[in-house]
């Protein structure tokens, strides 16, 4: 068995073509560094790259190396290897034309693997393009990258959890629940002191985008999400009675492919829980302005649960024709 192995690439993203790749270096070497090359001009970043390698392969020694030499110089590349590592490997896997060149040029042993695509027939360019087509060939962190988000939002009692729901069955995936009404019933129901704080709301949007972000490893290319952060951030000014810019900061890291949101045209449920009808008008209004000032398009769902999710599945349908 070698010593030091070396896989070089842009990863761009990781796929199982490159998982084949890494593990049948990783069988072969005592030691395999991947370097992920960056590129700035690439849309995912390198450091990200390298973290999903870093999850797929724990044994591999994943480092980031600055694309500054052009891809057809072999011997440019093989110095820039040698005075990066400080030392030149015993063997280079590529699943890569240019793998003999810059072998030879390090001065060891080349390893081709499955360079005719064979065992995985899949590219980087062919994920690229579209990922949703290709779902089979990615790990669950990278799935996680590319799924498309679908956000339901609404005030109190709108439908909001059923229309996740219907629609996660409906497209064969899965949903993630409103992490903020789980932590109010809890506090209803042993909190002695029901004054709200900042704080809470914060832990709520942070806990909502964590459950979003571990669902999103599980789903089948749609994840359907009953609320998210930025629902939290209008509940803390009705709670609270003003804007709180560290849950709204929470909210900015988030991004979704569609949203829709829940009309107050159907009957409003108390389940002992709910604050109560004298406030739904008024919060749908609020989700209204918050979204137009966010610039956040969305899609009003209105009248019966059929209705609302032969339009829902429409605008999805549509959005992945478009994809």
């Amino acid at each position: 068995m070698a010593r030091n192995g070396l896989v070089i690439g842009k990863f761009y993203p990781p796929h199982r073509g490159h998982k084949y790749l890494i593990d049948t270096a990783q069988g072969q070497v005592e030691h395999l560094v991947v370097l992920v090359c960056d590129d700035p001009r690439q849309s995912i970043p390198a450091t990200l790259r390298a973290e999903w390698l870093r999850e797929i392969h724990p044994g591999a020694d994943v480092q980031v190396i600055p694309d500054t030499v052009a891809d057809d110089d072999s011997p440019g590349w093989a110095d820039y290897t040698r005075r990066w590592l400080g030392y030149s490997p015993d063997v280079v896997f590529t699943s890569e034309d240019y793998g003999v060149a810059y072998a030879h040029y390090l001065g060891c042993e080349h390893v081709s693997v499955d360079r005719e695509r064979r065992h995985v027939p899949i590219s980087g360019t062919a994920i690229r393009a579209n990922p949703l087509a290709h779902w089979d060939y990615l790990e669950p962190c990278v799935r996680a990258y590319f799924a498309k988000r679908i956000c339901v939002l609404g005030a109190e009692s709108t439908g909001t959890t059923t229309m996740a729901q219907a629609l996660a069955e409906h497209y064969q995936t899965v949903w993630v629940p409103e992490y903020g009404r789980d932590y109010w019933v809890e506090r209803v129901l042993y909190a002695s002191d029901h004054t709200w704080q900042t704080s809470e709301f914060v832990h709520i949007a942070t806990r909502q985008c964590q459950m979003e972000d571990e669902a999103a490893r599980q789903c089948n290319r749609l994840l359907m999400c009953d609320t998210d952060a930025f629902a939290t951030s209008v509940w803390h000014e009705r709670y609270l009675g003003q804007r709180s810019p560290e849950v709204e900061a929470v909210a900015a890291t988030r991004e979704y492919a569609l949203t829709l949101l829940t009309d107050v045209d159907i009957p409003f449920v108390q389940d002992g829980t709910r604050d109560g009808e004298y406030i739904r008008h008024g919060m749908h209004r609020r989700f209204e302005e918050r979204l137009a000032e966010a610039g956040r398009p969305y899609i009003l769902l209105s009248g019966s649960h059929a209705a609302r999710l032969e339009k829902a599945t429409a605008a999805i349908d549509a959005l992945l024709t478009a994809e």
